[in-house]
C-alpha cells in the first residue's frame, strides 16, 4: 500500500509562527514536525517540492521551492531555523507567499504543469493583521491553504484563511508535543493512487503521477514524443537552445562549448577569449611572431627573407641588383655591405659614389738630369738641322 500511495506532486510551502509565544522548546517541535512531514513527502524535482517561510512581526523566506529536491538537504536546513520572537502577521506572511515564493523565478512549476500550490499555517496564536482578504486573495490565485492552530490560536481566524472544505483544511491540536500526529492526516490527505509507483504506465523514461493517473515526461535534454510515451534526444546546439559563445558540441542531449582556434575558453564555460599566439611555446615562427586576432603570422629581421614555409628565415644578399646603392661595387658583410670603386676611382665622402684618381708622384734627381740631356740633344740636333737647311 505503500509504494501504489504516494503524494500528489505538490508546490508545499510551510508558513511556521515563531513569534514570541511560542516557547524555544514548543519551535523545535514544530522543526521536528517538519522534518516529519518531508519524510512523509515524495520529494523532488519533479514530484514535490517545498519551501519554508518563517514569521513573526516580519516574514523570513528559510529556502525557496527551488533550492532543495532531496529530503536530508531540506531537514538539514530545518534544523538551523532561528525563531524571530515577535508579533504574529500571518496575513503579511501569506501575502510574501504570494509575491515571493509562489513565483516560477524562485521555483514555482508553470501553470501548464497544473502543479497544486499548496500553503499549511502553522499558528499558536491570533493574526496581528488582516488576514482575510490575503487569504481571500491566495485562494483566488489558486493557492489551496491548510491551517493548524495550536494551543492558544483562534479557531475563527483558522477558518477565516483556509480553503474549502473546511473540516478538510482545519486542523488543531492542543499543544507542539502533539503536533507530530498531524502527518499521517497530511499523509492521508496528500495520498493519491500512484500509477508509476504501481508499474502500470508505460513511459520510457519519467512517469509523473497526476490524480489517478499520470503523465509522461522525458529527462533534461530530452523531448517528449508526439505518441507521448517515449522520448528523442534533442539537439541541444540548435539555435537558441544553447549558450556557447563560439562552438556548442552536442552531448547525448546535453552540450559543451568549445571555442575556434587561436581561442581559449573563459572560466564561464561559455565564452571565448583570443589567446595571444605569439607566447613563448605557442608559435613556430624562426625569428619574428606577429599576433592577429587569435591567430598569427610569420616575418623575419631586417637582411632576412620568409622561406616558402611561411616560418623559417633565410640572410638575403644585399649585393643583389636593387638592394643596394652603391655606384660601382658591392661589397657583402653577413647582413650589411660598404660600397667601394674600380681601379683608378676613389669612394666620396657618401660612401657611394666615386670620382676618377688624380695620380702625381716625385721625379729623382738621376730622372731630372736624364731630362735635361735628352732637352740637350734635341736642341743639338734641331741647330744642326736648321745650318744644313740654310745651305
Amino acid at each position: 500500500a505503500e509504494t501504489a500511495c504516494k503524494n500528489r506532486p505538490l508546490d508545499l510551502v510551510f508558513i511556521i509562527d515563531s513569534s514570541r509565544s511560542v516557547r524555544p522548546e514548543e519551535f523545535e517541535k514544530v522543526k521536528i514536525f517538519l522534518s516529519k512531514m518531508i519524510d512523509t513527502l515524495d520529494v523532488g524535482k519533479r514530484t514535490t517540492r517545498v519551501a519554508v517561510m518563517n514569521y513573526a512581526s516580519t516574514v523570513k523566506v528559510e529556502f525557496p521551492l527551488r533550492t532543495y529536491f532531496d529530503k536530508a538537504s531540506m531537514k538539514e536546513a530545518i534544523s538551523h531555523i532561528e525563531p524571530l520572537s515577535a508579533g504574529t502577521m500571518t496575513g503579511l506572511a501569506i501575502q510574501t507567499a504570494m509575491d515571493k515564493v509562489f513565483t516560477e523565478e524562485m521555483g514555482t512549476r508553470p501553470a501548464t504543469f497544473n502543479i497544486p500550490k499548496v500553503v499549511i499555517v502553522v499558528t499558536d496564536g491570533r493574526p496581528q493583521d488582516q488576514v482575510q482578504d490575503v487569504a481571500a486573495s491566495a485562494r483566488t490565485a489558486g493557492i489551496e491553504i491548510y491551517a493548524v492552530g495550536v494551543d492558544r490560536a483562534d479557531m475563527q481566524s483558522l477558518r477565516i484563511m483556509a480553503s474549502e472544505p473546511l473540516d478538510e483544511h482545519v486542523f488543531y491540536v492542543e499543544t507542539y508535543g502533539v503536533i507530530e500526529k498531524l502527518t499521517s492526516k497530511f499523509r492521508e490527505t496528500f495520498c493519491v493512487a500512484n500509477v508509476c509507483a504501481l508499474g502500470t504506465h508505460d513511459c520510457e523514461q519519467v512517469c509523473v503521477s497526476d490524480g489517478g493517473s499520470y503523465l509522461c515526461d522525458c529527462y533534461e535534454g530530452y523531448a517528449l514524443n508526439p505518441d507521448k510515451r517515449t522520448c528523442s534526444a534533442v539537439d541541444m546546439c540548435a539555435p537558441g537552445r544553447h549558450e556557447c559563445d563560439q562552438i556548442c558540441v552536442s552531448n547525448n542531449g546535453s552540450y559543451d562549448c568549445e571555442c575556434y582556434e587561436g581561442y581559449t575558453l573563459n572560466p564561464d564555460k561559455k565564452t571565448c577569449s583570443a589567446m595571444d599566439m605569439c607566447a613563448p611555446g605557442r608559435h613556430d615562427c624562426a625569428q619574428v611572431c606577429l599576433s592577429n586576432d587569435g591567430s598569427y603570422s610569420c616575418d623575419c629581421f631586417e637582411g632576412y627573407t620568409l622561406n616558402p614555409d611561411e616560418k623559417t628565415c633565410s640572410a638575403v644578399d644585399m649585393c643583389a641588383p636593387g638592394r643596394h646603392d652603391c655606384e660601382q661595387v658591392c661589397v657583402r658583410d653577413d647582413l650589411f655591405y660598404t660600397c667601394d670603386c674600380y681601379q683608378g676611382y676613389t669612394l666620396n665622402p657618401d660612401k657611394k659614389t666615386c670620382s676618377r684618381a688624380i695620380t702625381s708622384r716625385l721625379v729623382t734627381t738621376e730622372e731630372s738630369c736624364k731630362c735635361e740631356a735628352i732637352a740637350a740633344l734635341q736642341d743639338s740636333v734641331t741647330s744642326r738641322l736648321e745650318a744644313l737647311s740654310t745651305k
